[in-house]
């Protein structure tokens, strides 16, 4: 991933892209994209490659402060991939978001299981004023089923490098049930969420989505017919989730007023 900045998690080097709206020097709304977990056939290397593009529109066309990074173990960042260790660096990235920008409110974007953890994360930050989910998960109970298998996975991707990592590999499991992002969605509510899902997603079923939507009660849901697990290049996703976050700014420079 294109970076231009970095910030520091659990001692590990997190490098991240962060754009502001060309000529604007006001207090703006923050974002923050989290990508989704590598699988083999886009290795852990290639995660969020794309994103530094996305994040360059939606600064430019939507007028935000917005920001991408790498979760350890993917891309540039040091590390290894674990659920807690995730969900520590996207408190970090917020945090350094807010150091950097001085938002006026923060909104999380994520896809799979970035999206997941995303709104893990803002259930417990009341900084968070909405979250967008693209094909995300409403638990990580498959991985924790076969947790060794998932563990060879996460080697075979990349997301894990080091040898002997984790030291202990019953509490790095036990992360995988731990953070449940359908429960999640209700303690969020009724903060503002959009789930987008293709509706022949390969990865994860719609069914998820629709799950995390009933569990919040008010969420904006789209399912995309024909759409796969990969939303961040379908036009129509792109579409929705732009409309979506203008309507968010609007309504964030309302409270401002």
């Amino acid at each position: 991933m294109l970076s231009n900045g970095q910030f520091e998690s659990s001692g590990l080097r997190i490098p991240r892209y962060l754009a502001r709206p060309a000529g604007i020097d006001g207090p703006l709304p923050g974002l923050i994209i989290c990508h989704s977990f590598p699988f083999a056939s886009f290795d852990a290397r290639q995660s969020a490659v794309t994103f530094p593009e996305l994040i360059d529109r939606i600064a430019n066309e939507v007028g935000f402060a917005a920001m991408s990074f790498t979760f350890r173990g993917c891309g540039e960042s040091e590390g290894d991939f674990s659920l807690q260790g995730w969900v520590d660096d996207l408190r970090a990235a917020i945090e350094h978001l807010i150091d950097e920008a001085h938002p006026t409110g923060i909104w999380l974007v994520g896809a799979n299981t970035g999206g997941s953890l995303a709104l893990c994360v803002a259930a417990d930050d009341p900084r968070i004023r909405g979250c967008a989910l693209l094909g995300a998960r409403a638990d990580f109970d498959d991985w924790a089923a076969q947790p060794r298998k998932f563990l060879e996975h996460c080697r075979a991707v990349g997301a894990i490098r080091t040898p002997r990592f984790p030291s202990d590999v019953d509490k790095w499991s036990r992360e995988l049930r731990a953070f449940r992002p359908v429960t999640a969605a209700g303690v969020f509510a009724p903060r503002p969420l959009l789930l987008l899902h293709g509706e022949d997603d390969e990865s994860v079923p719609a069914s998820d989505t629709r799950q995390l939507a009933e569990a919040h009660g008010a969420a904006e849901m789209r399912v995309f017919d024909g759409g796969g697990h990969r939303l961040r290049h379908d036009p129509r996703a792109m579409a929705v989730l732009l409309g979506w976050l203008d309507r968010q700014r609007l309504s964030d420079e309302e409270v401002q007023v």
